[in-house]
C-alpha cells in the first residue's frame, strides 16, 4: 500500500471584479477496493456552498456559484489517498471464451458507451494497423498490452505540439504527443478491437523520476478485461496503472473528466495559476504546500474559445519526461 498527500490549487485572478461565476469541479478521488480516500477537503475563496452529485459515469461532481463581485477565485483541493499495488491479472478461462464474453457486451449498459467509435479521416489506416498487430489466438489482455506498447514505442513523447483539442487525425499524422494524446489513441485502438475502454484523469505520483508526468495531473486508459474487470493501462509509460496512479474520474473521453470548468460575467482579463504538490513518504518527499504555480496563463481579451483552464490542461499533459 502507498499513501499520498496531494494538494491541487487553482487560482483565477481578474483585472476587474467579475460576477455570477458558475463552476464545476471533478476533484474527488474515486473510492473503491484499490483506492481508499483517507481524507479530503475542498476550500474555495468566498466560501460558497458546493452542491454535489454523481454523474452518469459514476464520478462525484461539485458545483458552486459566486454571485457577488470578486477579483480572485481560489480552489484548493487537499486529499490523502491510499492505493493498492496491482499485479498482472491471471485469467483461467480459454481465449475463445474471453473473446465470446466481450462480444456479448456490445449491446449492454454501460459497456456500449465505451465502445463508441470516433469518426476521423484516417480511421481506416488506424484500423489496418490494429488488424496487423492483433493476434486473436491471444487473449484480449495480451492484445491490449500489444497496442499500449506499440504507442509507447512508436509515438514520440513531445511537449508543446498538441493541445486538448488536437484531433485524432493530427495525433496520427504527428506520431507524437503527450499522455492525453497517447490515451486518446489507445481508446480508439481498443474500441476497434471491441474492447470497452474509458478515459481516466488523475495524478501520477513521484518516486524515482522514472515515469513521464510524475508529480502532476495525468491521463491513461482503463480497458474492460473479461473475467477480471476494468484494468488501467498507461501507454505513456508502457505499464499497468498501479499504486502510483491516483484516479479522479473516468469517462468516454477527456471532456467527461475535466477537473475544473466554469463561466462568469465580465469582460475583464484574467490570469490562471495552478499548483500541484504531491508528497510521497516512500520517496522521502514531504512535498511543498506553498503556492508555487507550475502553470500560469493570462487571457488579455477573453473570447468564448479562449478557456484558460483548458490551456493549463494542455500544459499539464506536457510534463517533462
Amino acid at each position: 500500500m502507498a499513501v499520498f498527500n496531494i494538494i491541487h490549487i487553482t487560482r483565477y485572478s481578474y483585472s476587474q471584479p467579475v460576477i455570477d461565476s458558475v463552476n464545476q469541479v471533478m476533484l474527488y478521488p474515486i473510492q473503491d477496493e484499490r483506492q481508499n480516500v483517507l481524507s479530503q477537503s475542498l476550500e474555495i475563496s468566498g466560501h460558497p456552498v458546493v452542491e454535489g452529485f454523481t454523474d452518469y459515469f459514476g464520478n462525484q461532481v461539485g458545483v458552486f456559484s459566486m454571485v457577488q463581485p470578486h477579483q480572485v477565485l481560489t480552489i484548493t483541493s487537499a486529499i490523502e489517498v491510499a492505493t493498492q499495488p496491482l499485479a498482472e491479472p491471471v485469467i483461467t478461462e480459454t481465449v475463445t471464451t474471453q473473446w465470446a464474453a466481450l462480444h456479448t457486451l456490445q449491446a449492454q449498459y454501460p459497456y456500449m458507451d465505451y465502445l463508441q467509435q470516433e469518426e476521423f479521416k484516417q480511421a481506416a489506416d488506424v484500423a489496418a494497423l490494429v488488424n496487423g498487430l492483433v493476434q486473436l489466438e491471444q487473449t484480449p489482455l495480451q492484445n491490449a498490452h500489444t497496442l499500449s506498447t506499440y504507442i509507447y514505442q512508436n509515438f514520440q513523447y513531445r511537449k508543446g505540439i498538441t493541445s486538448v483539442e488536437t484531433s485524432m487525425d493530427e495525433i496520427w499524422q504527428l506520431k507524437a504527443g503527450v499522455c492525453q494524446d497517447f490515451a486518446h489513441l489507445l481508446l480508439v485502438m481498443l474500441r476497434m478491437l471491441s474492447i470497452p475502454a474509458r478515459y481516466v484523469s488523475g495524478y501520477i505520483c513521484p518516486k524515482d523520476a522514472e515515469l513521464r508526468g510524475e508529480g502532476a495531473t495525468h491521463a491513461w486508459v482503463e480497458a474492460y478485461i473479461p473475467y477480471y474487470g476494468w484494468l488501467g493501462l498507461d501507454p505513456t509509460n508502457d505499464c499497468l496503472a498501479g499504486e502510483r496512479h491516483v484516479r479522479l474520474a473516468t469517462g468516454r473521453n477527456f471532456s467527461d473528466c475535466t477537473p475544473v470548468k466554469g463561466t462568469y460575467k465580465g469582460s475583464a482579463a484574467h490570469t490562471l495559476e495552478v499548483s500541484v504538490v504531491i508528497a510521497n513518504p516512500q520517496a522521502n518527499d514531504s512535498g511543498d504546500a506553498s503556492f508555487t504555480p507550475l502553470f500560469s496563463y493570462k487571457v488579455e481579451a477573453p473570447e468564448p474559445d479562449n478557456n484558460s483552464y483548458r490551456r493549463y490542461l494542455e500544459a499539464q499533459q506536457q510534463q517533462q519526461q
